[in-house]
């Protein structure tokens, strides 16, 4: 078991990489296709920064399931990569690195693969022995890809 945890999904949204991009690279956006949305329908949002890309903030606070937290865009390659430091406050406090990589996939369809990484303390990594963190966050993961699918039809 090693002292990281590596999280990755990926699917192919029916969009070009341009169109994928803006959804992701505009955190008031998330609120349309985030799998964590649907935990609190009364989380609260502040947006601080640009509107998008490198330093653009989106800070969450909502019910237990939901949590407390802050992202921030902290490197983009539109339309090809956004990374972004994710930290919980609550349930738990943790600091991860995620990744949007998109790469196109023929005429109007991206790929699009969701990636993160956190550093795993002990606890994490007893809890991982049970909670199957991988399964249990890459769920998410493929709940949102799924919804974010939806979108770009629109």
């Amino acid at each position: 078991m090693g002292k990281t945890l590596h999280v990755e999904r990926r699917a192919v949204v029916p969009a070009a990489p341009e169109r994928v991009f803006a959804l992701l690279d505009d955190f008031r956006q998330w609120e349309r296709w985030s799998p964590w949305e649907e935990l609190d329908p009364n989380m609260s949002h502040v947006y601080s920064g640009p509107e998008r890309g490198v330093g653009a903030v989106h800070e969450w606070k909502g019910n237990k399931k939901a949590g407390e937290g802050r992202m921030q865009i902290v490197d983009t390659d539109p339309p090809h990569r956004l990374d972004i430091d994710l930290s919980f406050v609550k349930p738990f406090k943790s600091r991860n690195t995620t990744r949007f990589t998109l790469a196109e996939n023929g005429p109007g369809a991206t790929d699009v693969t969701w990636s993160m990484d956190s550093p795993m303390s002990f606890m994490m990594r007893i809890a991982d022995v049970f909670m199957n963190m991988d399964k249990r966050i890459g769920g998410d993961f493929e709940k949102g890809l799924a919804k974010l699918s939806s979108l770009p039809g629109e």
